[in-house]
């Protein structure tokens, strides 16, 4: 073809003094093509030093003029509607053809083919100077990463500063930012700015592109299924969202991030470097609104700004927010359920269904809440008992088996089997409830005695309690009948007759013989 023919190199050889054939030979052009250009060029007059300045495409109109150049016969699309509707959720090329061919078969207009379509989409994509559709979709993507550089805060009494890192999300279709200064980068960091950065979004979106951090990512093998945190997977979920990690070392899967974390470097960090923050609320608000000042900045490359594509086209596309925002949480894995029915978290006790006794459970702890987990189900919820509280309960009724064998402990459930043993049994547990300020205090120790009767039977406990009564202990416990049960002395006591001691009609008086002057 004509059109391939690179006429200004053609021109530039003669000049040098190549014929023709030594032009055709060298360049394995055509000897027609050759002579084609030489005599359009001395047709019109031109030389090598009237195009020598001048790009190729330019030295072929002048030669050619008009050749090449023709009207499509096929009816052409409304090119920058389709490039908007690209931009849906769903919608594809071959939809948007789809429709496209119909709306022609209905006007009796001759139909482009699909190729023919999708390149001359991308051809008004390339000549508009705008970002294609296909690889970024509205609403549908979102990418996180810590910024490498970080600020500083500085404390106004001892000057000491402080690291504080950012943290960076970005929608790729608009390329809208966010950033989130914080004071560390742990997990619960990591949530909470995700948490944040769905807020100040209004809506969430289907996936989250993050890199390979431990508190997100926990194994990416090559081959094989992405290990997640499940704290980090537990959030997405909130928010109807999937964790999608980029490859390690490959940084042009989240490109859109990357790119907007050098540009907080560059806008905001060295915008700030020479003002000085006392506290985080004072950094985060200079940060917003740079950040606000950096989405409105225009376009170079495309109409209308970060804000502007965001607010019209890709916001109201987002998913809307839960009623209730993620609360942190973190999980302790295979807790027993002990014979009582409850689980034990930082000293004190929380009730889980007596059917799951002895069984291992997972507790979910967020701030307020805990929840005993068996492998998916939820079983039970609590709020947590104050951080000073030690020894305490907290029991659902509906986790307590029906029955009155099941029903807690207290004085009057203590008395009531102490009665069954017998009436010195009874008097035992009635002083130790005595000796104590609040009854409450004396239901372990009187529990200990009464257990007594399932190793010993219930007569030698009631024995071994009237013999620890008739002793100089006021309140007898499980240390004085113990022993007492332990050695026998309930059954011995039973065999021999009462001691009697003879009646004392005054003190006790010493003879004349034990002095030693006294008679012999």
């Amino acid at each position: 073809m004509v059109r391939k023919i690179k006429a200004k190199l053609v021109l530039q050889l003669r000049a040098e003094g190549l014929s023709g054939r030594a032009i055709a030979s060298s360049q394995g052009m055509s000897r027609k093509s050759i002579t084609a250009v030489l005599d359009a060029a001395d047709v019109a007059g031109i030389s090598w030093d009237d195009v020598a300045e001048r790009p190729e495409d330019e030295v072929y109109a002048l030669l050619f003029p008009g050749r090449g150049e023709h009207e499509s016969v096929f009816a052409q699309p409304n090119w920058d509607q389709v490039h908007k509707e690209m931009a849906r959720v769903g919608v594809t090329l071959k939809l948007l053809h789809s429709e496209y061919t119909d709306l022609c078969a209905g006007a009796g207009e001759p139909a482009m083919g699909y190729d023919r379509f999708c390149r001359t989409y991308q051809r008004h994509v390339l000549v508009t100077g705008v970002a294609s559709r296909v690889g970024h979709k509205a609403a549908q993507t979102v990418e996180v990463d810590w910024s490498g550089p970080t600020m500083q805060l500085s404390d106004p009494v001892s000057g000491a500063t402080r690291t504080v890192y950012l943290f960076v999300g970005c929608l790729p279709f608009s390329r809208y930012a966010f950033v989130e200064p914080t004071l560390d980068m742990k997990q619960d960091t990591w949530l909470r700015a995700h948490v944040a950065m769905f807020e100040a979004f209004g809506g969430s979106v289907p996936r989250i592109v993050s890199d390979n951090l431990k508190t997100g990512v926990i194994k990416h093998p090559r081959d094989g299924e992405i290990v997640l945190n499940d704290a980090y997977r537990e959030m997405a979920g909130h928010y109807s969202a999937a964790v999608l990690p980029g490859r390690v070392r490959k940084a042009k899967d989240k490109a859109s991030v990357e790119n907007t974390v050098w540009h907080v470097a560059m806008r905001i960090i060295a915008d700030l470097r020479d003002e000085k923050f006392t506290s985080l609320p004072e950094l985060k608000a200079a940060i917003t609104s740079r950040v606000e000042a950096y989405n409105e900045e225009p376009f170079q490359k495309r109409p209308g700004s970060r804000a502007s594509v965001f607010t019209a086209e890709e916001q109201p596309l987002l998913r809307p927010l839960p009623q209730t925002a993620y609360e942190i949480s973190h999980w302790v894995y295979g807790r027993r359920v002990g014979r009582n029915g409850h689980v034990v978290w930082e000293k004190n006790f929380y009730s889980v269904p007596f059917a799951h006794v002895g069984a291992l459970v997972d507790l979910r702890i967020t701030d307020r809440v805990l929840q005993a987990y068996r492998g998916t189900a939820r079983l039970s919820s609590h709020l947590l008992l104050p951080p000073d509280a030690a020894n305490e309960y907290r029991t659902n009724d509906a986790d307590l088996p029906v029955g009155e064998r099941y029903r807690q402990w207290d004085p009057d459930r203590v008395r009531d089997w102490a009665e069954r043993i017998g009436p010195a049994t009874v008097s035992v547990v009635n002083r130790i409830f005595e000796s104590v300020p609040v009854d409450e205090q004396g239901l372990d120790a009187a529990l200990a005695v009464l257990r007594l009767s399932r190793r010993f039977s219930a007569e030698r406990v009631e024995a071994a309690s009237r013999l620890a009564l008739a002793g100089r202990v006021r309140s007898p416990r499980y240390a004085h009948l113990h022993p007492i049960l332990v050695t026998g002395q309930d059954k011995t006591a039973a065999l021999r007759p009462p001691r009697e001691e003879p009646a004392e009609a005054g003190g006790y008086v010493r003879g004349a013989g034990y002095y030693a002057g006294g008679a012999k």
